[in-house]
């Protein structure tokens, strides 16, 4: 609960992936690669439930989780076959959840963020709780803060000249949305249809946190780095 409001995490999972199979299920550092994400979302006491839509709940059964686990906090929900496939847009995903799991703000998120950091969660959910309570936001989105030379892809400079170079760290920031985390309220997403809303909050996820499992390449960054998490070593912030 936050300010005594409900709060949902969503977390949808499929069977199948693209360009790194079945990474969802696969082992990484010791155990499935969704555990790393839903672990840290149990255990960040705001959170209520943490809803699972999915087409592979025989494997996630076969891996240890079923409906009803985490003391009660996973709700385990089959993705209608409509809402199926590689191309179907999540927002389609996540208004099927907003209508069938109610609750006053919902937090969405991927099994693919194994590094994010529980502290980091409670820090952007006070972000958004203040910036919605004073009207200055009405969701919240991470990004990437960048500072670095941009360029088209015919090499035309973007965000510096090349005749007047100036220190990298003190280019203006561009911010690259990472889909590490979204808040929201159920107005928020009618407004738009979407998980950012019309008065988006942007809030910078730590480096090494916003690692995101897309390509063979990532998955041995984040293995790598979440092996230094098992022997106890602890993230820098930057």
């Amino acid at each position: 609960m936050i300010d005594g409001k409900s709060l949902t995490a969503l977390l949808p999972m499929k069977a199948h992936s693209a360009r790194v199979s079945s990474k969802n299920f696969r082992m990484i550092a010791g155990k499935p690669l969704f555990r790393w994400v839903l672990d840290t979302m149990l255990a960040t006491p705001e959170i209520d439930r943490v809803v699972i839509n999915t087409d592979a709940r025989d494997i996630l059964s076969a891996n240890g989780l079923n409906d009803g686990d985490g003391d009660g906090k996973v709700m385990i929900r089959d993705r209608k076959p409509e809402i199926c496939g590689d191309f179907v847009s999540m927002n389609l995903v996540l208004a099927d959840d907003i209508a069938n799991a109610k609750s006053d703000h919902y937090l969405m998120t991927h099994t693919t963020n194994p590094l994010l950091q529980a502290p980091t969660i409670r820090a952007m959910i006070r972000a958004y709780m203040d910036a919605t309570r004073s009207g200055v936001a009405d969701s919240l989105f991470t990004v990437n803060r960048m500072q670095t030379r941009f360029y088209t892809a015919e090499g035309a400079p973007i965000n510096h000249d090349p005749d007047n170079l100036i220190r990298t760290q003190d280019l203006p920031p561009y911010m690259e949305e990472n889909s590490v985390c979204y808040l929201f309220t159920p107005e928020s997403f009618a407004s738009t249809g979407a998980r950012i809303g019309k008065k988006p909050l942007l809030f910078a996820t730590p480096r090494l946190q916003s690692v995101d499992i897309d390509e063979p390449a990532d998955w041995f960054m984040a293995e790598s780095l979440l092996m230094r998490v098992v022997a106890g070593e602890t993230l820098p912030e930057a």
